[in-house]
C-alpha cells in the first residue's frame, strides 16, 4: 500500500514539475475584423443577393438609408450601434456578426452602467424564444453588465415575454425600436429597396 501511495506523490510532482518547466503555450486568437465603411464595394454585390444571415455590412451612410426588413443581422448590430453611440453611450461592438455568446453590444452610459444588448433580426413570423432570453441573462455577466436589453425587429413568444419580466430583461419589438429609430431622425430609410425584391 505504501509503494502505491509512494507512486501517487511521486507522479504529481512529476506533474507539478513539468508544469513549472515547460513554458506555457499561447491560445491563439481569431482576428476579429470590424465590417465598416472599407467593405463598401464587396457589399454592392451583396445587396443584389440580400440575405439576413449575411456577415456583410453595409456602409453607414447606406445603412442609415435601408429598411428594417432589408437589413441582415451584422447590419442591425451595426445601426444599434450608431444610434446608442449617438445617443451618447460608450458602445463596445462585441459580438460582430454572430458567435457572440449571447451579447452583441455593452453599452454604457455616462454614470457608468453596463447594459448587454442582445440585437435579433428576425422576419416578422419569426419571433424570439425563451432560450434567446435565458443566454443573455447569463451572458451578461460574462461582461460585467448589470442590465439586459433584447432588441429585435419582430417580437418575442409569450413565455419568452413572460420569462423577460420575470428576469428583468427590458425588450424592444419592432414597432419600438422602429419608433425609436425614426425619432432619432437619423435612420431615414428609402422606399427604393422594395423595388429591387
Amino acid at each position: 500500500m505504501t509503494l502505491l501511495w509512494g507512486f501517487v506523490i511521486v507522479s504529481i510532482v512529476l506533474g507539478a514539475i513539468r508544469g513549472i518547466l515547460e513554458p506555457p503555450k499561447r491560445k491563439r486568437r481569431k482576428k476579429q475584423t470590424r465590417s465598416t465603411n472599407k467593405h463598401s464595394k464587396s457589399n454592392k454585390s451583396a445587396s443584389s443577393s440580400f440575405s439576413r444571415s449575411s456577415k456583410t455590412c453595409r456602409p453607414d451612410e447606406e445603412l442609415l438609408l435601408t429598411p428594417l426588413d432589408e437589413i441582415n443581422g451584422t447590419e442591425f448590430e451595426r445601426l444599434l450601434a450608431l444610434y446608442f453611440k449617438d445617443r451618447g453611450y460608450k458602445v463596445h461592438e462585441v459580438g460582430v456578426g454572430g458567435n457572440d455568446g449571447g451579447v452583441d453590444l455593452v453599452i454604457v452610459d455616462k454614470r457608468g452602467e453596463r447594459t448587454a444588448v442582445q440585437a435579433k433580426c428576425y422576419a416578422e413570423t419569426n419571433a424570439v424564444n425563451v432560450q434567446t432570453v435565458r443566454e443573455l441573462v447569463g451572458a451578461k455577466r460574462n461582461h460585467n453588465c448589470v442590465l439586459s436589453l433584447l432588441i429585435t425587429t419582430s417580437d418575442l413568444t409569450g413565455p419568452a415575454k413572460k420569462e423577460a419580466e420575470l428576469l428583468r430583461v427590458e425588450y424592444w419589438h419592432g414597432a419600438v425600436i422602429e419608433r425609436k429609430l425614426t425619432s432619432w431622425g437619423k435612420w431615414k430609410p428609402s422606399k427604393r429597396g422594395k423595388q429591387r425584391a
